[in-house]
């Protein structure tokens, strides 16, 4: 099953977000949050001191892929939320990659609603971090 022309595009756009919410994921579990050794540190916290609203997203996301949600929502009460977004990206752009492979017309409905879709999804997990960025410019 080969993908029209115009599908190509759509088509290769979702097995690459697909990829790169893979790559968080595998750095979620490769990175232990026992040893904390993390290797992307916060950039705000170190020219602060103080930590801003993504804070500790790492170390949550390695301890929600190994089933600690709890101790999770210590080190960032948001990371349920913005894992939980994530997980379901992966499953929409695996299944909008085959929708993508099958449909033959009207693709154009199928992308307007996927950004519809992922744009409230977005605003929904990453919200508290909107507001306060909101907040600190103006």
């Amino acid at each position: 099953m080969r993908p029209s022309r115009t599908a190509r595009p759509y088509l290769i756009l979702n097995l690459i977000l697909a990829g790169v919410i893979l790559l968080i994921m595998g750095y979620s579990l490769f990175y232990s949050p026992d040893k904390d050794e993390f290797p992307v540190a916060c950039i705000h916290e170190k020219l602060t001191g103080e930590p801003c609203p993504s804070c500790g997203l790492s170390h949550a996301f390695s301890l929600i892929v190994r089933g600690r949600v709890d101790e999770a929502l210590e080190w960032n009460s948001h990371s349920l939320r913005v894992f939980i977004f994530f997980a379901l990206q992966l499953v929409m752009r695996s299944g909008l990659a085959l929708t993508a492979m099958m449909v033959k017309r009207n693709l154009r409905v199928v992308a307007v609603t996927d950004a519809a879709v992922s744009g409230v999804m977005a605003l929904t997990a990453f919200w508290p971090f909107l507001r306060v960025l909101w907040i600190s410019l103006f």
